[in-house]
């Protein structure tokens, strides 16, 4: 008997603004440079899903122009969120389009992971499970969601934001679905602070490849701190 086929699956990058996005890096990075920050992560995150095998298609769901024009160049159908309502429901818009394609499974992933390895996901993503069936991918800290694969895609209904673990594993289970917390190593770093940047920048220094966009950026920064430090 010849094993099941891999269902038709389609990642959804939702991506607010970058005016003002990461604001929570601190008063020592500019607005223009956490703007740059930002687009640089979505980025990396979008050329890993692009160059991931298991991935069928990838749909960003933004309002951004320069998200837009990063997401077409890179092949991603973009879809426009005009309400921005916030990521969950940013993720929904993804989920209703990724159905009318013919959707098996989705990925819900956010665009600030960079470290994103497309072998690691393409592992996730390849092993064979049951359908209906959730994984929860976890942050570093084991309370948030990093991303979400979904079979079949409306499943249940994505609520990310703090202490999301938890809500995706009660939605999992009052669903009746079965579900696995999965860890990824290289989705585990999502930056919103600045140590969440300086443990993005040391897992970065310990790999090679991947990130190139968010490399630079951040060889950008430890320049200026270099280049700010007084002297002797």
């Amino acid at each position: 008997m010849s094993a099941p086929s891999r269902p038709l699956t389609f990642a959804i990058l939702p991506v607010k603004r970058f005016l003002g996005a990461k604001a929570r890096l601190g008063g020592d990075i500019s607005v223009g440079t956490r703007r740059a920050l930002a687009e640089s992560m979505v980025t990396d995150v979008l050329m890993a899903l692009r160059r991931t095998d298991a991935v069928d298609g990838v749909f960003v769901v933004t309002c951004e122009p320069a998200a837009d024009a990063i997401g077409r160049g890179y092949g991603a159908a973009v879809l426009v969120d005009d309400v921005e309502a916030g990521q969950s429901a940013a993720t929904l818009i993804g989920i209703d389009h990724a159905i009318e394609q013919g959707a098996g499974r989705v990925l819900l992933v956010p665009g600030d992971c960079p470290a994103l390895d497309p072998a690691e996901l393409g592992e996730l993503l390849e092993r064979p499970v049951a359908d209906p069936f959730v994984i929860i991918v976890p942050d570093r800290h084991g309370t948030g969601t990093n991303a979400l694969v979904l079979t079949p895609p409306d499943i249940i209904e994505p609520s990310f934001g703090p202490d999301s673990r938890a809500r995706h594993e009660q939605l999992a289970q009052a669903a009746r679905v079965p579900f696995e917390v999965e860890h990824v190593e290289t989705l585990a770093i999502d930056v919103d602070t600045a140590e969440d940047l300086e443990v993005l920048r040391q897992a970065l220094a310990n790999r090679h490849g991947g990130a190139a966009h968010t490399r630079g950026m951040l060889s950008r920064l430890a320049g200026r701190a270099r280049g700010a430090t007084p002297g002797p």
